[in-house]
């Protein structure tokens, strides 16, 4: 085994790493020990600011194999051939817990995807559901502060949790299913993986689809219940991350199957709801699923810190053939995620390795700010236009453009569509009956502590989506309606 020999970040070697410097055997410390400086300043700044949301993660590297031709639809350079690889980095999270938090919490599941394509990274930003609680980003605050902690009691607060989920009811769909059978994952491995957001491909021709990405876990759905959850926490509260890690370390590699679902620009006029709004889903029937390729896990990180807490995401980072939608919740998190990033980890994250694209061209035109590690782009002038040729825009890949219309206004999203009730009352009849009284006591357990009146409110929403949901929630909470 090698010898490292232990030097300052400079390079000096260290003499001595075991005392500090003093004056005299029992005298005080001398400032001149510059390593003991070097040691104490860095161990004081290791704890980067962590993520107000989706804190707790792990995260593994992969290939994408492409299996079906869906070039009609994109012109992506990671689709274009059908077995066709693609290097990628996938970190999973829970979302309301702190980086100290147990794996195994009632909660949804991030489920972030980097591609390295060859024409930039494509950050793919969802969850392991398909819907959310929020149709407008200006509330995404507001959620952050209800399912966080009491600024009084700093204790988790279900009550205030649960007021704010009973006063939006477009967010009963999502509560239904955290509340649901599937509520805890066993594993990240045993759960599905969705973009959620509506995005668009764009074809080498010009012509725009809408589309969703769905990521089915070939290991097969396996969740746990609230007991089972509970004895877990009280032996392991790593549990996603040790099942994760052990299994690619003993060859024992992850798979998800990608497929998309694609409507037309003409089908999305016409459809009865807002196909971009995040609370709602495509129904398989009129939109089904085609098949795209296979995710597979393949490789853990030699550093936790290095690539799967520095791991940076955006939903703006896009390639060509891939584009956005007018998903109000989409286009809030094109600023927000890399806003958050520039303050956790400076505006230079896009250079540290697990962040940085591995396409050939890509030179970045940023100069300057804290920890740029590259070559600053060396002597090559900063501005254009230039009379070098240098930085030059690319038309070529532009996007066909998107018809709007409508005057500048805060619109009020229920006004275009406040049916928040059908698709969660479909979702219910879909649940067997065993899976249903899951639901209610999960949901009984889950509201333990909270006001009547919003417990009542909570119920009078469950009942529009279906009578016998409402019914049985308020049985599981021992109220009368």
């Amino acid at each position: 085994m090698s010898k490292h020999n232990l030097t300052t970040a400079a390079g000096a070697p260290v003499v001595d790493n075991q005392n500090v410097q003093t004056a005299g055997p029992r005298g005080p410390m001398l400032l001149q020990d510059v390593w003991y400086l070097e040691k104490l300043a860095h161990f004081d700044r290791e704890v980067i600011p962590e993520r107000r949301m989706h804190a707790k993660g792990s995260g593994a590297f992969g290939t994408f194999t492409v299996t079906h031709d869906i070039s009609r639809y994109t012109r992506a350079a990671l689709f274009s051939d059908i077995g066709k690889k693609t290097d990628l980095f996938l970190r999973f999270s829970t979302v309301a817990g702190e980086r100290g938090a147990a794996d195994a919490e009632r909660d949804i599941r991030g489920f972030a995807v980097k591609f390295y394509t060859e024409e930039g990274n494509w950050d793919l930003v969802g969850n392991n559901t398909p819907v959310f609680f929020l149709r407008d980003p200006l509330k995404f605050p507001d959620l952050n502060r209800a399912v966080k902690r009491n600024p009084y009691t700093n204790m988790r607060d279900a009550n205030a949790n649960w007021d704010f989920w009973t006063l939006l009811p477009e967010a009963l769909h999502q509560v239904t299913i955290v509340m649901s059978d599937r509520g805890i994952p066993a594993s990240y491995r045993h759960m599905h993986g969705f973009g959620s957001h509506t995005f668009s491909l764009i074809s080498a021709k010009g012509e725009r689809h809408w589309v969703k990405f769905h990521f089915h876990t070939q290991q097969g759905i396996q969740n746990l219940s609230d007991a089972e959850a509970e004895k877990l926490v009280g032996q392991d509260r790593e549990s996603a991350q040790r099942d994760l890690l052990e299994s690619i370390d003993r060859g024992d590699f992850p798979r998800w199957t990608l497929y998309i679902q694609v409507m037309t620009e003409a089908q999305a006029d016409a459809c009865p709801f807002n196909p971009f709004d995040l609370t709602k889903v495509w129904s398989h029937k009129d939109y089904p699923l085609i098949e795209v390729g296979v995710l597979e896990l393949n490789r853990n990180p030699q550093n936790y810190f290095a690539d799967v807490e520095q791991a940076a995401f955006n939903p703006a980072n896009v390639v060509p053939g891939i584009g956005f939608s007018p998903d109000r919740m989409l286009q809030g998190r094109l600023f927000a995620y890399g806003d958050a990033e520039r303050y956790r980890l400076g505006v230079n994250h896009h250079l540290i390795p697990v962040n940085a694209p591995r396409c050939p061209f890509h030179n970045s035109y940023h100069r300057d700010g804290a920890m740029r590690v590259d070559s600053n782009a060396g002597a090559t002038i900063g501005y254009e236009p230039n009379s070098q040729g240098k930085w030059q825009q690319q038309p070529a890949f532009d996007e066909p453009p998107l018809a709007l219309q409508g005057n500048a206004y805060h619109y009020d999203f229920r006004a275009d569509d406040d049916d928040y009730y059908s698709q969660p009352g479909a979702l219910f009849r879909l649940m067997t009956p065993a899976q249903q009284q899951v639901l209610f006591d999960n949901t009984a357990r889950a509201m333990g502590g909270v006001d009547e009146a919003i417990k009542r409110r909570h119920i009078a929403n469950c009942a529009k989506a279906d009578p016998a949901y409402g019914a049985g929630v308020a049985k599981a909470l021992g109220l009368k309606i």
